[in-house]
């Protein structure tokens, strides 16, 4: 948790209680269903937490705006999100049953109420759009971009315009120019952000669907 005070001082009592349950909670389900890598565990709020609240330095929600975190493995960025901004909304969705089991499981454990998990894949969502998509190493941008595209709402209410927020790591040039549209983006490098090895070659990658 250290890690997490150090960036993110002015936390509330009550964040900072739902920050320190998730390390107990990981540990437990991961034991039973492989959500997070079992190596990597051990470094849960530096490599994990962390990492899914890059996006709450770079972005500040407007109050009751609509976020998705679309296919959300473990719940992230989804649950550190929504911790970091207790009056915004946030759907996580995956196609995997045991993985929603896990974060639907987290978020009552931590009485997480502005977050709630469904098991549907993007492509079948058939629910209410929202203002941004968020995702972690759920998909190549080729792949996340259209699926996005249909979730959006057409209102624009933030400073912005409503897209998708993709954390990605690797060669993101690649991933970028395989995009099949000239859609606008914009890459962010987490090493400007947090000074830890771990960020090196690290991105925040935005496009404007």
């Amino acid at each position: 948790m250290q890690i997490i005070h150090q960036y993110f001082p002015n936390l509330s009592a009550v964040q900072i209680s739902q920050f320190e349950a998730l390390e107990g909670l990981y540990k437990e389900w991961n034991a039973k269903i492989n959500v997070i890598s079992r190596k990597d565990i051990d470094n849960l709020y530096e490599h994990h937490i962390l990492h899914a609240l890059s996006l709450g330095i770079l972005l500040q929600f407007e109050p009751d705006a609509d976020i998705l975190d679309l296919g959300t493995g473990g719940g992230l960025p989804g649950i550190p999100l929504a911790i970091l901004f207790p009056h915004v909304k946030f759907t996580l969705i995956d196609g995997t049953g045991k993985k929603i089991r896990v974060v639907r499981e987290i978020i009552q454990a931590i009485d997480l109420k502005n977050a709630k998990a469904q098991q549907v894949r993007a492509e079948e969502w058939k629910g209410k759009k929202f203002d941004f998509v968020v995702s972690r190493a759920a998909a190549n941008l080729d792949k996340l971009v259209p699926w996005s595209k249909k979730l959006l709402k057409k209102r624009h209410q933030h400073a912005y315009p409503n897209g998708l927020f993709a954390l990605k790591g690797g060669d993101i040039k690649a991933e970028i120019k395989a995009l099949t549209t000239s859609e606008y983006t914009e890459t962010f490098p987490l090493e400007a952000l947090f000074d830890l090895a771990y960020y090196k070659e690290k991105y925040i990658v935005y496009v404007q669907a």
